[in-house]
């Protein structure tokens, strides 16, 4: 799509914040779980809503809280927070034709709100010709607002009800990832041969006694390059 004729109106920010709603329902639960594992690793409410506020990635903010002892390791986890979203620069690649025609705190707004469940929505939007980049902020804001009223739910509720070591809910940073998995499948058989490898990797250095965030760097890495190298081979 040309960059020609692409607009930003207030009309398509408040239809991107309602076509959002609907989404609202399977991100609550999972901002609630943030907030309360912030609460089980010490982080205040506020030092919770800036976390949030300025990180907004769920995958991330889990990850980085997984790693999280006394002192903070704030080089490893900022390093593992860099691995897990460098997913966002594609996503920034594909909306170009949106980003391009944005100048100023417009530009710099959406990047900022700018998640996987905004990214797939607008992509579809632009597929079906819409030319209002208007409506891509308007889909991070409605869930970057939910997003910070769930965190602090979830902080208030772990304030109340101490979790025990080992509960269930500590699961949910793996359990993550690996439901991120689903939609990323697109029944390609070549597609396993990345992830195996990655996995593999990532389990011979944990098991090699590298602590975080070394395997999941490995790992990353090594499964990037096997992929990069098979489509390369296939074009």
């Amino acid at each position: 799509m040309s960059g020609t004729g692409i607009a930003f109106t207030r009309a398509g920010v408040l239809r991107g914040a309602r076509a959002a709603a609907p989404l609202v329902i399977g991100t609550f639960p999972f901002g609630l779980v943030v907030g309360v594992i912030s609460d089980a690793k010490g982080l205040s409410l506020l030092e919770t809503w800036v976390m949030s506020g300025l990180v907004f990635a769920g995958s991330s903010q889990l990850l980085a809280l997984e790693l999280w002892t006394e002192p903070a390791p704030i080089a490893a986890a900022t390093l593992a927070a860099f691995v897990v979203n460098i997913r966002m620069a594609p996503m920034g690649a594909a909306l170009a034709p949106w980003f391009d025609r944005l100048r100023g705190i417009r530009l710099w707004g959406t990047l900022a709100t700018l998640v996987d469940h905004s990214y797939a929505m607008s992509a579809a939007e632009m597929r079906r010709g819409g030319r209002d980049a208007g409506y891509l902020l308007g889909v991070g804001l409605a869930l970057w607002c939910f997003w910070m009223l769930a965190v602090g739910i979830g902080h208030v509720f772990g304030s109340a009800v101490r979790l025990p070591p080992g509960h269930p809910v500590f699961f949910a940073a793996i359990a993550t990832f690996c439901a991120i998995l689903v939609p990323v499948w697109q029944g390609v058989r070549r597609d396993l041969l990345p992830w195996t490898l990655a996995a593999a990797v990532a389990l011979a250095a944990w098991g090699a006694g590298l602590g975080a965030p070394w395997p999941l760097l490995a790992g990353a890495l090594s499964g990037a390059a096997l992929g990069a190298w098979l489509e390369l081979r296939r074009a």
